[in-house]
């Protein structure tokens, strides 16, 4: 049995709660977000000891297809049998049946010339004599090298290697030495790191590069700390975020430039810095 007056009790109960317990949750909220404000305005107030860039992973993509291997020589030429031997007869097929039926009854010995008004009669030849020009044109044609071996010496060509992607690299001074690196440039306020990465190629001397940026957000960092003897309490060094791009064109309008390298991505290795690469190879793929 209830005792009396239990339900009395408790709604007091839940009232008295209700205004004590939601009054001082209003008071833990306040006080978090004031401690929140101060922490945003201590940490604002302080600079940063890394300066920003943004630098651009320019990839020239495959111009002509891949060698093929042995295995996909195979393949392809039974997917091509297999095509043939399912494929129905074209026009120009069905034409030069036509043609060759003409000629038998042509030849034969109750042929009716009467029978024969219609103006094709007089285009009999015409496939074969058309058969005949395909070919001698095709003889004429000479298919342009895939493989140029003095043009793909050249690392500064943007045109060598038209099977593989190619990386371009700039020339920096960077700590007193000349380093190769992909393009970049130190961002500036008012800037989006995108906005700085366009920066980077606009300012490529005697670079008027047609390039198709792959998204808004960076791709990858690295961070460049000084020499030990030149950091300070203010100035650790630089942090370097990547962007990826192609060319639109596929770098037929760029020129070659002995301060830029086009190089496929076994090629980096040689010429870029080992901490460098491993953050380069993490987001660049070998197409």
């Amino acid at each position: 049995m209830a005792l009396p007056g239990g339900r009395t009790a408790v709604r007091a109960l839940l009232r008295s709660w209700s205004r004590h317990g939601a009054a001082a949750a209003r008071h833990s909220s306040r006080s978090w977000l004031h401690q929140c404000q101060l922490q945003t305005n201590t940490s604002s107030g302080k600079a940063s000891p890394w300066s920003l860039a943004a630098a651009v992973c320019v990839q020239r993509l495959p111009v002509i297809s891949a060698d093929s291997s042995a295995v996909e020589q195979e393949f392809e030429g039974l997917m091509q049998q297999m095509e043939l031997e399912r494929s129905l007869l074209s026009d120009h097929e069905l034409r030069l049946l036509e043609d060759a039926e003409r000629l038998r009854r042509k030849q034969s010995d109750d042929y009716d010339p009467e029978e024969d008004d219609s103006p094709k009669e007089q285009d009999i030849v015409l496939t074969q004599d058309l058969e005949d020009a395909w070919e001698q044109k095709m003889r004429s044609f000479q298919p342009e090298a895939r493989v140029q071996a003095h043009v793909d010496q050249d690392l500064t060509s943007p045109r060598r290697c038209l099977a593989q992607s190619l990386v371009l690299l700039t020339q920096r001074r960077v700590e007193g030495q000349d380093q190769w690196l992909l393009p970049q440039t130190r961002w500036q306020e008012g800037e989006t790191l995108q906005l700085t990465a366009q920066r980077a190629l606009a300012e490529l001397p005697g670079a008027d590069l047609k390039t198709t940026f792959l998204g808004n957000a960076p791709c990858g960092v690295y961070k460049s700390k000084l020499p030990r003897a030149l950091r300070t309490d203010t100035f650790l060094g630089v942090k370097v975020f990547f962007f990826k791009a192609y060319l639109s064109d596929g770098g037929a309008a760029v020129t070659s430039d002995p301060s830029r390298l086009w190089l496929r991505k076994g090629e980096l290795e040689r010429f870029l810095r080992p901490e460098y690469q491993a953050k380069v190879d993490r987001f660049l793929l070998d197409l």
